[in-house]
């Protein structure tokens, strides 16, 4: 179990625990609050990821769940996340960038081999192939 606290960026601090660790393939997953967040969505005919949620203001993380893998000999997180606004709608996408204000505590569960990721041609993204 990880536990992230006021302050801490998601991406960053997960990966970061994934490198010191040398952690290159396991699942996630998390609940706790954030102070902001940038969500974002695939963009088929551009083959971009496009910024969909912006928000600096006080967030429950109802489920983020992803996966890390290597690419380039490095450990890279895949993150999707829905948060709940104040009135209770709730927001999802690809996790871009997060901070969390008070907590996240996060599951993370290694895989016995490592997880690879592979430019794919057609989308142009990096993702896990056998």
């Amino acid at each position: 179990m990880i536990v992230l606290d006021t302050g801490d960026e998601v991406v960053e601090s997960l990966t970061s625990f994934a490198r010191e660790r040398r952690i290159l393939g396991a699942s996630i997953r998390a609940i706790g609050a954030f102070s902001s967040v940038r969500l974002a969505y695939f963009e088929w005919d551009s083959k971009q990821y496009r910024t969909s949620v912006d928000l600096s203001e006080q967030l429950e993380l109802v489920s983020l769940i992803g996966d890390i893998a290597e690419k380039d000999g490095e450990p890279q997180l895949h993150a999707h996340a829905a948060v709940a606004l104040a009135d209770g709608r709730v927001l999802g996408g690809h996790v871009q960038t997060a901070i969390v204000r008070p907590t996240c505590e996060v599951i993370l569960t290694a895989t016995p081999e490592p997880l690879r990721k592979k430019v794919d041609p057609e989308t142009g993204l990096a993702l896990i192939r056998p």
